[in-house]
């Protein structure tokens, strides 16, 4: 594969993972969301901006290192699993701050994570380096299920 082919496939899996990461921040906490009660372990807000930004950078270098070491052809279904995560991570913003909906945000983010685990495990056959470079998001989707999780118990009006 020429450098110029490599760059380009980077660029758009990062894009793709920035898309996500767009389709997101469109919907914003705001007061809805000040107004619940949540967990004495929910982060500061001004931690969640950047976490997600290295996560994003982290799941585009990923999907790219399989895509370049194995193409479209040759891993379907581990990048096409990989966009279908990427639609589910998008969705939960959409129910949790869109629709105000954290039961069924619950539901989404569980499937995402099952999805991110069975995406982590094809990527580390494919790449080990692929693989490790999910385990972040996995483990932040994780505490983040506890936490819609939580969120919704303590709030069973929503």
């Amino acid at each position: 594969m020429g450098a110029a082919k490599s760059v380009l496939g980077l660029l758009v899996w990062l894009a793709a993972s920035f898309a996500t990461a767009w389709i997101g921040s469109r919907y914003l906490p705001g007061a809805w969301y000040a107004s619940l009660e949540k967990p004495s372990w929910t982060p500061p807000g001004a931690v969640f901006g950047p976490v997600w930004a290295v996560l994003y950078v982290l799941m585009g270098i990923a999907a790219w290192l399989v895509w370049r070491r194995a193409g479209l052809p040759g891993a379907p279904a581990e990048l096409v699993l990989f966009v279908v995560q990427l639609c589910l991570n998008a969705l939960w913003s959409h129910l949790f701050f869109g629709l105000h909906r954290p039961d069924l945000a619950f539901l989404d983010i569980v499937a995402l994570w099952l999805l991110i685990v069975v995406v982590t495990v094809l990527f580390w056959r494919r790449h080990r380096g692929a693989g490790a470079l999910m385990v972040p998001y996995l483990v932040w989707v994780g505490f983040a299920s506890c936490l819609n999780f939580a969120i919704w118990r303590m709030n069973p009006g929503t």
